[in-house]
């Protein structure tokens, strides 16, 4: 349940207008904010961090269940204090996400598609349901019968994937090239039977509507806000991330004309480049690990969009 504001709070809207769930605003932080200091935090202040999101010990800790029963977290007891960290198959897909989400450009395309070929018929129902959301969430397109494709997807991602399911064997790899090609001359007829870009482009264009008040930060204070930085910080991240991690990636030759993510990827990197060191400097006052404060953030949080300003 997200608290009542103030009216004149400029994060108030969001808080409005975000349809939040516990567990998956605590992915986003997670991944926006813990995963770059070293992945392991203490929960206490975990739960101090997030407390200004609306998220309360009670189902903070039973978000943190659920992940680790999904096997994306594991955690350790010292003394009185649970920490936590993210299992093998957790630092996979928070690596994942975060190349997709805080890249600086479009994926440049060879041609080629990546199309996988699953057994259906020897793996159990539920590995079925789990593979196929997971490569959903890779951006693959389901063409039926156990056929998912890909124009810009990494066979070794695809393989990581198939190990963290205990799925090898199970499925077929191949590459395929498309262009240029007399054979293949409508890959919009492939796109539209994998992939329903009508209804992100919907979801881009709520997500400007969201945040394009925050775009112009001139002569505004809230950079020496720490918290509200962090605030706004995670709202962009989880409402961007919601959205992007339906998104295909589809290359720019594929995609129609004036696709709105082109707008919400600059909007969400104009925005973040102004919040994020405030916000660091919260998140960094607050959160522990087992042997006091978090590291500093890794090489790759600071090559975010090409390099954070």
């Amino acid at each position: 349940m997200i608290p009542a504001r103030n009216a004149d709070d400029p994060v108030a809207p969001l808080f409005a207008a975000l349809d939040l769930k516990a567990k998956s605003l605590l992915v986003t932080v997670w991944g926006d904010c813990v995963a770059p200091h070293g992945g392991t935090v203490w929960l206490g202040s975990l739960i101090e961090l997030v407390a200004p999101l609306g998220l309360n010990e009670r189902v903070v800790r039973t978000a943190v269940f659920r992940l680790q029963k999904e096997k994306l977290l594991s955690s350790r007891q010292i003394g009185r204090r649970s920490f936590y960290s993210l299992t093998k198959t957790g630092q996979h897909r928070f690596a994942e996400a975060t190349r997709r989400i805080y890249t600086s450009s479009d994926i440049p395309w060879n041609g080629k598609w990546l199309l996988l070929f699953l057994a259906r018929r020897d793996m159990a129902e539920r590995d079925k349901r789990a593979l196929a959301a997971d490569l959903g969430w890779l951006g693959f397109g389901d063409l039926g019968a156990g056929i998912h494709a890909h124009p810009t997807a990494s066979r070794a991602t695809v393989e990581t994937l198939l190990a963290d399911h205990d799925l090898q064997g199970k499925a077929a790899i191949l590459s395929a090239d498309a262009l240029p090609s007399p054979d293949f001359t409508a890959p919009e007829i492939l796109v539209a039977k994998g992939w329903n870009l009508d209804s992100l482009e919907r979801d881009y264009a709520r997500f400007i509507a969201h945040f394009s008040r925050f775009a112009d930060f001139e002569g505004q204070t809230i950079e020496q806000d720490g918290k509200k930085c962090f605030i706004i910080r995670s709202l962009l991240v989880h409402d961007y991330r919601r959205v992007l991690l339906r998104d295909p990636m589809l290359p720019a030759e594929l995609l129609p004309k004036g696709w709105n993510g082109n707008q919400a990827r600059e909007l969400f990197r104009e925005i973040y480049q102004h919040v994020w060191e405030g916000a660091e400097r919260h998140l960094m006052s607050i959160l522990e690990n087992e042997t006091g404060r978090l590291p500093s953030a890794s090489d790759e949080f600071r090559a975010r969009f090409g390099g954070l300003v």
